[in-house]
């Protein structure tokens, strides 16, 4: 393939493989060696100094490769490995090395679904989750895997149907981190042999059935109004148990009694403008009649 050809390609934004990628300092080094030739023919009119110049320039524009500080690549000669290059400028010799694609080592996101996954309790769920992976060993990523993008990306999806298919939906719901723990220990090992590690997975979210929503709804407002029709008959327990002991006190000290029901009546009239109206019997038995007149003399104006 010419090299008007690749530039064409590259204009078009084609994707090229590795051995066909031109790096700037090849294209520099090449336009030096046509410049050098073409300058070294013209005074003599000899064309063999731009044939040279224009062979050096070919070969240092598919020798040079460059990889950026966070890639990686491995030398092919002959189909067999020789070593990885990078990163940085690194040159192979054309038509006998190959170059595979560039790795890069930075940490990636992949964003797995599983969508009409069944829990271990029979209910459809939609779940996202992201998956934090980075590859630590280039010769093994390049060497036993095809395509290891791919195969994360399906392994991990797997694994999430799996996971869910072994938990229920409570827990799914509310132990989001336990589950994040379980898919990345799995999938580490399964990974780890293709020199890929997997640092973390997160459940971003949970989708249940709009109807099983509400089902659940309606759940939690029933067991809210159990709990507090429980809490209430407690405290009404409670305070007959508490009336119960007051009464077991004042059966026998009539006195005390006779002070909590002048007390109660003095609450109730302590106000200006309230009445209370009080059956004459209960003023014989607490000696009230004293009291209820010394208090309406206190209340009339001077």
């Amino acid at each position: 393939m010419g090299v008007q050809s690749l530039v064409e390609r590259k204009i078009r934004g084609e994707s090229l493989s590795a051995s066909q990628q031109i790096s700037a300092p090849a294209v520099t080094a090449f336009i030096l060696c046509m410049a050098a030739g073409m300058a070294g023919s013209m005074p003599r009119n000899n064309p063999v100094p731009a044939i040279a110049g224009a062979v050096v320039g070919l070969y240092l524009l598919f020798a040079i490769k460059v990889a950026a500080q966070w890639q990686k690549a491995a030398v092919l000669r002959f189909g067999k490995y020789t070593g990885l290059r990078g990163p940085g400028l690194f040159m192979i010799i054309p038509v006998v090395d190959s170059v595979s694609t560039y790795v890069d080592q930075r940490v990636r996101v992949t964003d797995v679904k599983a969508e009409s996954a069944l829990t271990r309790d029979t209910v459809p769920v939609n779940v996202d989750a992201i998956v934090f992976w980075l590859v630590w060993d280039v010769q093994k990523t390049i060497l036993e895997v095809s395509d290891f993008v791919q195969a994360i990306t399906l392994s991990a999806q797997t694994a999430l149907r799996e996971s869910i298919g072994r938990h229920d939906l409570a827990q799914m719901i509310t132990e989001r981190e336990t589950l994040g723990h379980e898919l990345q220990r799995i999938l580490d090992e399964k990974t780890n042999p293709w020199g890929i590690t997997v640092q973390s997975v997160e459940i971003r979210d949970v989708h249940i059935p709009t109807a099983l929503e509400d089902a659940m709804s309606r759940q939690a407002q029933a067991e809210r109004e159990r709990q507090a029709r429980i809490i209430l008959g407690t405290a009404e327990t409670e305070i007959s148990a508490k009336f119960a002991e007051a009464a077991a006190v004042y059966i026998n000290n009539p006195v005390a009694l006779h002070l909590r029901a002048m007390n109660m009546l003095y609450e109730a009239i302590k106000e200006k403008g309230s009445m209370v109206i009080v059956p004459s019997s209960a003023v014989e038995t607490m000696g009230l009649g004293g009291l209820l007149g010394t208090t309406s003399l206190a209340s009339r104006p001077q």
